[in-house]
């Protein structure tokens, strides 16, 4: 008898030990769940802190965006009527060129603007890779046969270009170039004056909606890996 009550007491000074050990490594679970707790709205805080960052942010971006959009689109009669002075002053205003590129989009012949802006961005190329590589990008969009966006030039003008694909300069595109401008100039730039678009500007309307049943692929330099591209000052 005297050895069972022993051997209970040794088994509960055990139990005791292995308890009080388990509570100094792990601790109670009272702390254990106030830490926990602790921790859970730290990070709440943290990630609520954030979000409230990054709406700010964003709102800030978006009204920065569009107030410089309705800075850009807002063109005055008077600006507007010095356009028809000439197809070169209507080409050095980004807002002219803007407005008449859509022009273009809606008789389906902004390939030749595009054409025309591509060439421009490529005569600013100064390091020879970045020459072939934007060379041989319009040649392949804008010059040879089936050509997504092919542009009307003679055989002869073509032929010039395809055999100095090969070792492009930066005048190897100055005579297609040319002739699109003068077809631009003679043919295109004559009815935009006559169009609604320029009207509404010069008249001071708002600008209308275009429906088009086809999407332009803007010429820029994304379609080339690690060049360079100023092109997007044009548009």
């Amino acid at each position: 008898m005297e050895t069972t009550l022993l051997l209970c007491s040794q088994l509960n000074m055990c139990e005791s030990k292995e308890k009080t050990f388990f509570k100094l490594i792990h601790g109670s679970g009272k702390e254990e769940t106030s830490k926990e707790a602790k921790i859970r709205a730290k990070e709440k805080r943290n990630r609520l802190s954030l979000l409230v960052q990054k709406l700010e942010f964003h709102e800030d971006t978006h009204s920065s965006r569009w107030g410089h959009l309705a800075k850009e689109t807002r063109v005055s009669p008077e600006e507007a009527v010095k356009w028809g002075e000439s197809f070169e002053k209507l080409l050095s205003r980004r807002d002219g060129l803007e407005a008449f590129t859509r022009f273009l989009k809606t008789e389906f012949s902004e390939e030749n603007i595009e054409f025309w802006i591509a060439c421009e961005d490529f005569k600013k190329s100064k390091e020879p890779q970045q020459i072939h590589l934007k060379a041989k990008a319009i040649y392949e969009k804008f010059i040879q046969t089936d050509a997504p966006q092919e542009v009307n030039l003679d055989f002869h003008t073509k032929e010039v270009i395809t055999k100095s694909i090969t070792q492009p300069t930066l005048h190897c595109f100055d005579a297609a170039q040319s002739r699109v401008y003068q077809l631009m100039e003679q043919d295109s730039y004559t009815r935009f004056l006559k169009s609604d678009i320029y009207l509404d500007l010069i008249e001071g309307r708002p600008k209308r909606p275009t429906n088009l049943r086809r999407r332009s692929r803007s010429f820029t330099c994304n379609e080339f890996q690690d060049v360079k591209s100023d092109v997007a000052i044009w548009l």
